[in-house]
């Protein structure tokens, strides 16, 4: 590898490299770089959907909730545990979108206990936009490859993520 094909990985991964035993560079570096993409994409769609007035998590909750199959609707309960937050914290975001006018709060006609959450005409819109906000940010990222080494870094990230599900 010529020096000027090296990253800030590579450097970390040789700073590692006699740590310990059983060390394996590649497998560091593999790990690294997706740890890196990962922050890069996320910051990157964080600050696009702050242009919209929205944080990462409450666009997380609005695409959790249009995901849902139609009408697009869900229980408070049922976007916490599908959102991988606590009841409390799904409680302040939902208070938020709310707040936007991007979501409904209403109780179930059947059982007035129950809460069903569905999104406003504006929360689709908002969704909508900051989902083309991510995707813009997410091919600049890979642009750097070429269609035919994105189906191939598709393959072998299949063929981990499948190893995942064993």
């Amino acid at each position: 590898m010529g020096e000027q094909e090296r990253d800030w990985v590579d450097q970390h991964v040789d700073r590692w490299r006699t740590t310990f035993d059983g060390f394996d560079p590649e497998v560091e570096g593999v790990m690294v770089r997706i740890g890196a993409i990962n922050r890069h994409v996320k910051g990157a769609n964080t600050a696009a959907f702050e242009q919209l007035g929205v944080g990462q998590p409450e666009y997380d909750t609005l695409h959790t909730l249009l995901i849902q199959p139609e009408p697009n609707e869900a229980t408070p309960a049922q976007l916490a545990e599908a959102c991988h937050v606590t009841r409390a914290a799904m409680t302040s975001r939902l208070d938020r979108l709310v707040d936007l006018g991007y979501v409904t709060r209403e109780s179930d006609p059947l059982d007035r206990r129950r809460i069903i959450v569905r999104p406003t005409r504006a929360g689709r819109e908002v969704w909508k936009q900051a989902l083309e906000l991510a995707v813009v940010s997410e091919k600049k990222t890979l642009e750097v490859l070429s269609p035919r080494e994105k189906v191939e870094l598709n393959a072998l990230l299949r063929k981990v993520v499948r190893g995942l599900q064993r």
